[in-house]
């Protein structure tokens, strides 16, 4: 979702109850130095996220604080719910962006409170005041928010347990600032724009850059599942979930019961998320975890769902038949739309410049996210996280049968480094990862995931940016600091929380975020509830992946999903980048990679040679190689990055 926040405002009506749902753009400023925060900043802070909440502003400042807030308006929208939002006390104001699925039963819990109005935000904030820190845990949610504590002059920053919603921050001994994008606090003009160039590491291997850097120097990200708190200039930042440690009480020796209870659990997450008075919608690609959602909203909603998928004339990229199959199945309000793969090249500089963060994916989302709003659609429901969640990549299968099979790492680290560099490996990426998998002294999943989910090699990183040796990626690190408590998961369940740490909250959130809110599109994801991933995590290897990928998804559902789409090949959403780059980018590319080139930390003739060789058909360098340069050096001239 893979930008960032969402600005909205919905009214539900649900239960003769108005509800005031809420998606907005935040930003703030706390001085150190007895300086008035200057409205001009904020103000410009706030237009920078206007994209994310066009309908509606407020801005708040009081001597060293200043919150901003930018709202969209769906329907119903009540004045009295715009932000910054006062608790009744009138101690503590918050900005909010997101939704509580759960604001009904956090809202009972709240005694002697007299409500003014019907909003998540109000709820939010009263519980705050009531519990503190103490009261996260009974978010269930979607959110990034902060609150402002006039009494002890405190600051509080908090970030939903996956990372659907990110937040930026940056301090120094004069000033604090955040935001929801990375470019908002550039706006304020408080923070230089500079290049980080340790996270070139992050990015140019793993195609996004991983909390808590950024690739701003000094600009961090939140982590997910964290809260920080800043009084008196010292910040404490803490985590109040994390994805590694969750039990859940359940006995998974019943096959039965578990299917049955991940079914129940995949459908209530289902049910949370059609909260809405506005009409929703679903992306629907045909595959198994699209397929699903969309099943299980016809089961719940008594209208038909609003689906949308993307067809195409050429057959290697369209999968809008399989589509219609589960369209017809559930008789949902279809809209097949119809694109050239060309047309993405038309919308390539919109879609760039749609991002935050630069990234090598999310294009292919900007495409899709433009077509189902201009239906009229402002919340669509996605299958993504089903792959990361149940097992659906084929590095799962080959993890689990490295850990569980490991006797060629019972030979000695040097022969197995002369069978990678045997003859039999012939050269390609695939035979690349696979002599970096015969390389790994360990089987651990911090050892092997990075390998699964790398993009451009260790060897070739040293190459482009001139160094003798390169630091270890945020990712490795971060796994093997918690590798103890990772074990204790079953094997496909250690990968999927390396997933869940690394590409699914690093790229795949944050591109779709950014790229759906570039039409103010609130994407809500099924897939990633907590409580369903904290008991899918625990589920033994042998009942969720005996046979075939995402075998347990399946058959939790029954005869929900159509047997063609059960049984059908996978086909990922792929467009074909190589060929553009040689014809139709070519020109684009090269201009983007001489410009790159000309910076200190790249070496421009290695550079420049890897693009030779790209374009000669060199099978060493993949598009996305070269892809990765292009959008890094787009993003860095258009935000004036040194």
């Amino acid at each position: 979702m893979r930008g960032f926040y969402h600005p909205r405002q919905i009214r539900v009506d649900n239960l003769n109850d108005k509800i005031s749902i809420i998606m907005c753009g935040i930003a703030g400023i706390l001085r150190f130095d007895g300086e008035r925060v200057q409205e001009e900043m904020l103000s410009r802070m706030n237009d920078s996220l206007a994209h994310r909440g066009p309908d509606a502003e407020g801005i708040y400042v009081n001597g060293p604080i200043g919150l901003a807030h930018r709202r969209l308006s769906i329907i119903d929208l009540s004045e009295e719910a715009n932000q910054p939002f006062v608790d009744s006390s009138g101690r503590l104001r918050v900005i909010f962006n997101g939704e509580l699925y759960n604001y009904k039963e956090v809202r009972k819990r709240i005694n002697h409170c007299k409500f003014r109005t019907n909003s998540d935000t109000e709820t939010l904030i009263e519980a705050f005041a009531k519990g503190g820190i103490d009261s996260l845990k009974l978010f269930k949610g979607m959110f990034a928010f902060a609150i402002w504590d006039s009494r002890e002059n405190q600051l509080f920053l908090v970030r939903d347990r996956l990372g659907v919603k990110p937040l930026y921050y940056y301090k120094t001994d004069k000033f604090f600032v955040f935001a929801s994008e990375c470019r908002a606090i550039l706006a304020s003009g408080m923070v230089p724009a500079k290049l980080n160039q340790s996270s070139l590491i992050d990015y140019l291997s793993l195609q996004s850059v991983y909390s808590p850097n950024s690739l701003v120097e000094g600009i961090c990200q939140l982590e997910a599942g964290h809260w920080l708190s800043i009084r008196d200039n010292k910040v404490l930042i803490a985590p109040y979930w994390c994805v590694e440690s969750q039990d859940y009480d359940f006995d998974y020796t019943d096959t039965t019961a578990v299917k049955t209870r991940t079914r129940q659990l995949l459908r209530d997450s289902v049910e949370k998320r059609l909260v809405s008075d506005v009409p929703v919608g679903a992306f629907l690609s045909g595959g198994i975890d699209s397929s699903a959602v969309v099943g299980l909203m016809a089961e719940i909603s008594p209208e038909p769902p609003n689906t949308f998928s993307i067809g195409f004339g050429e057959r290697d990229f369209d999968e809008s038949h399989y589509a219609k199959i589960v369209a017809d199945k559930f008789n949902t309000n279809h809209h097949s739309i119809q694109l050239k793969p060309l047309a993405l090249l038309d919308e390539l500089e919109n879609a760039l410049n749609a991002m935050d963060s630069p990234s090598g994916d999310g294009i292919n989302s900007y495409v899709v996210s433009k077509a189902v709003k201009a239906e009229g659609i402002s919340v669509a429901l996605s299958g993504i996280g089903g792959d990361e969640l149940f097992a659906g990549y084929p590095f799962f299968k080959q993890y689990y049968k490295l850990r569980s099979r490991p006797f060629i790492w019972q030979h000695t680290a040097l022969l197995r480094k002369l069978l990678s560099k045997s003859s039999f490996l012939k050269k390609g990426a695939r035979s690349a990862k696979m002599r970096d998998l015969l390389s790994t002294n360990h089987l651990s999943i911090a050892s092997l995931y990075p390998i699964f989910r790398d993009i451009v090699n260790d060897d070739d990183i040293k190459e482009l940016l001139h160094q003798n040796q390169i630091t270890q990626n945020t990712i490795s690190r971060k796994l093997l600091e918690k590798n103890s408590r990772i074990e204790k998961y079953p094997l496909l369940s250690q990968v999927s929380i390396a997933e869940f740490m690394g590409y699914t909250q690093q790229t795949l959130l944050k591109d779709t975020d950014q790229m759906s809110m570039a039409f103010a599109l609130e994407v809500r994801e099924p897939f990633f509830d907590d409580e369903l991933i904290s008991f899918v995590l625990n589920i033994p290897d042998k009942i969720k992946y005996p046979h075939y990928p995402k075998q347990l998804l399946v058959e939790c559902l029954g005869d929900l999903l159509p047997d063609e789409i059960v049984h059908r090949k996978k086909q990922g959403f792929v467009f074909p980048w190589a060929s553009w780059m040689k014809n139709e980018l070519k020109g684009f590319c090269e201009l983007r990679l001489e410009r790159l080139a000309e910076r200190s930390y790249f070496d421009g003739n290695t550079l420049r040679r890897y693009w030779f060789d790209f374009l000669k058909g060199d099978r060493n360098i993949k598009w996305i190689d070269i892809w990765l340069l292009v959008v890094l050096e787009y993003w860095m001239s258009k935000n004036a990055i040194e």
